[in-house]
């Protein structure tokens, strides 16, 4: 029996029965989740570097949170599948779980079964719905991690009474997501809100996807600690705070060190995140040009540096709005679930998975009763 390993505990292989392959989720949610049933899932948020997995109930509160490190790129698709059933098995063992949604960092399909296309993950046309539902006695919901980080903060957080809202997720990469009248918009093909990838200098960095110049090659997280790490290594005079920071060790760099030197005043660090700052604001106005909402959610890991991000945000929009002046200009926002939001709203969808799971459950029970109630009318027939 091999094993998996979280922290220094070891947690044994195991098996579960085959789960029902359940339908999509039906695109009245607004409607849908105030019927919902009451009971706790799990909630999963798979970005590039970590795997977060809480058990949440009803009220988006969250019982037990675990997180893990993203399997490496190099392994196969199998290995983070593992780490997933795995944390999975290990919240079952305390709470009674009753569904899995997953906000995984990629292009889903349109049925919200199949990863198409990962940027940060070793997953190209990954069947991971229906790999994971194999594995574990729950019903299993998959969707983009911004969608689901959306719907946590328009269910439970900044978005709440909006009926116009963008999620913008700051973090490995940049993600998005739009909600209109309570509706995630997906897009036909189901891959719409990959703002991250939209182009913003013609040439620019190469970025995983394969392009060059895409918004999250300046704004997010990777952004932020290439930036540093640059300076660092070119012994720049303004770097010398972080250096020394980290003993010389370039690679040691990261964004909640950088953010918490911009918060101890180190003026490097705090020119940086204004620059990330800067280049959110100028996507932002973009997206406000073609689609209007009223409010921006900013969420991800990089928002944890508050308004340090956030006002330089709001003055590039200022200015790079379209009709500014003349317009209303949308509200900006810091997501209140914080790194949370996906894996609370993956958690809140899945309960409505986990609705349409007990209403087949009592339908097949339905059925077999009205066959034995027949088979017991052909019996007496038959006798008298």
């Amino acid at each position: 029996m091999d094993s998996f390993q979280r922290g220094e505990r070891v947690y044994p292989r195991r098996t579960r029965p085959n789960a029902s392959v359940l339908r999509t989720v039906s695109t009245r949610e607004r409607r849908s989740h105030l019927s919902a049933p009451r009971v706790p899932t799990v909630g999963i948020d798979i970005g590039g570097t970590k795997v977060m997995a809480g058990v949440v109930d009803a009220d988006g509160t969250i019982l037990e949170k675990v997180r893990t490190e993203t399997p490496e790129k190099s392994k196969s698709p199998k290995v983070v599948e593992d780490t997933i059933a795995e944390v999975v098995l290990d919240l079952s063992d305390r709470h009674d779980v009753h569904a899995v949604g997953i906000g995984a960092a990629g292009w889903i399909d349109a049925d919200r079964s199949r990863v198409l296309f990962a940027p940060h993950l070793a997953w190209r046309d990954e069947p991971l719905k229906d790999a994971l539902t194999a594995r574990l006695a729950v019903p299993v919901m998959v969707d983009n991690d911004a969608n689901t980080a959306a719907w946590g903060e328009w269910r439970f957080g900044a978005g709440r009474g909006e009926d116009h809202l963008v999620m913008i997720t700051l973090g490995t990469g940049i993600g998005g997501a739009i909600l209109e009248d309570g509706r995630v918009k997906r897009g036909k093909y189901g891959v719409a809100g990959e703002f991250g990838h939209m182009q913003v200098v013609p040439g620019g960095h190469r970025c995983p996807c394969g392009n060059r110049g895409c918004w999250e090659q300046y704004s997010s997280g990777n952004a932020l600690v290439r930036e540093a790490r640059e300076l660092a290594a070119a012994e720049s005079p303004v770097a010398y705070g972080i250096i020394d920071r980290v003993g010389g060790q370039v690679g040691d760099i990261t964004g909640p060190l950088i953010t918490e030197l911009a918060r101890e005043g180190d003026a490097m660090c705090t020119e940086l995140l204004q620059e990330i700052g800067s280049w959110l604001g100028v996507g932002i106005a973009n997206l406000a040009a073609a689609l209007d909402p009223g409010c921006f959610v900013i969420g991800g890991g990089v928002s944890a540096a508050d308004e340090l991000l956030i006002d330089p945000a709001r003055e590039a929009f200022r200015r790079q709005l379209t009709g500014r002046g003349y317009r209303p200009e949308a509200r900006i926002a810091k997501a209140q679930l914080g790194p949370e939001a996906g894996m609370v709203g993956a958690a809140d969808l899945a309960r409505l998975v986990a609705r349409r799971f007990r209403r087949a459950n009592r339908r097949r029970l339905e059925r077999y009763e009205r066959y034995e109630r027949a088979a017991d009318n052909l019996r007496r027939a038959v006798g008298q």
